[in-house]
């Protein structure tokens, strides 16, 4: 019977750096759109005042990934008043939809009805 050592793979953190520069540049500018795009939500809701203004503040601050935006999108738009806000509203309409281009909007398919 012969015995074989296990494999030894490298940790995950020792590929942090891997990739080429490209790669390294793509991370960057979707870690700086994000960033863009979380100053746009705070920035929306910094005149609301109360608890919910204050539950969507810290919401905001706590997002680590575009989809904790995303999810929060209609919380923030329902918070800000429609006549009084609407350069915030579409400030950040655009920021959502330069972070999340709408996906059917070129498919080339339709509905039904």
């Amino acid at each position: 019977m012969s015995t074989t050592e296990p494999r030894h793979h490298p940790n995950r953190a020792a590929l942090a750096g891997v990739g080429t520069p490209h790669d390294r540049q793509a991370r960057i500018a979707a870690r700086r759109a994000f960033v863009n795009l979380k100053q746009t939500y705070l920035l929306a809701i910094d005149e609301l005042a109360g608890a919910r203004a204050e539950w969507l503040r810290f919401q905001v601050r706590h997002a680590e990934e575009p989809a904790d935006l995303w999810l929060l999108r209609s919380a923030v738009f329902d918070a800000l008043p429609v006549r009084e806000c609407r350069t915030q509203r579409e400030h950040l309409q655009r920021g959502i939809e330069s972070l999340f281009p709408r996906a059917g909007a070129n498919s080339g398919f339709a509905t039904l009805f």
